[in-house]
């Protein structure tokens, strides 16, 4: 049965993450919103912007490839947070739940790319 994306608990996931991002980068002084802020706040963005891209489109094949771009958002993701750790932007309790978050999403995310190829297949 085809989901609506709102239905979806690795859309969700997404979105969740995003604005937790949002939520954390927007209150940053300048120079760090400006440099690592724009570009993490830009990957969590692209996570649920490209599930929802796929998800739109008339082929399981064209859904899978944006669903591979929000894999590779993801990776970027982690990237600039490992930065923003690393520059000490992130608070012990900001890091434990972006990273419940990650760690929910990134399996989900594989599992909903291994669905979406066996269904391209039938």
């Amino acid at each position: 049965m085809f989901k609506k994306l709102e239905e979806l608990e690795v859309y969700q996931l997404a979105e969740k993450l995003a604005d937790e991002v949002w939520d954390i980068c927007v209150s940053w002084e300048s120079f760090a919103k400006f440099t690592v802020g724009k570009q993490l706040v830009n990957a969590a963005d692209s996570i649920p912007a490209n599930l929802s891209e796929g998800h739109g489109r008339f082929s399981m094949k064209e859904n899978l490839q944006f669903c591979y771009y929000a894999r590779g958002s993801f990776g970027e993701t982690r990237n600039w947070l490992r930065r923003a750790y690393k520059r000490k932007l992130l608070t012990k309790k900001q890091v434990d739940i972006l990273k419940k978050i990650m760690d929910e999403l990134g399996p989900k995310l594989n599992a909903y790319i291994t669905s979406i190829k066996r269904q391209s297949k039938q």
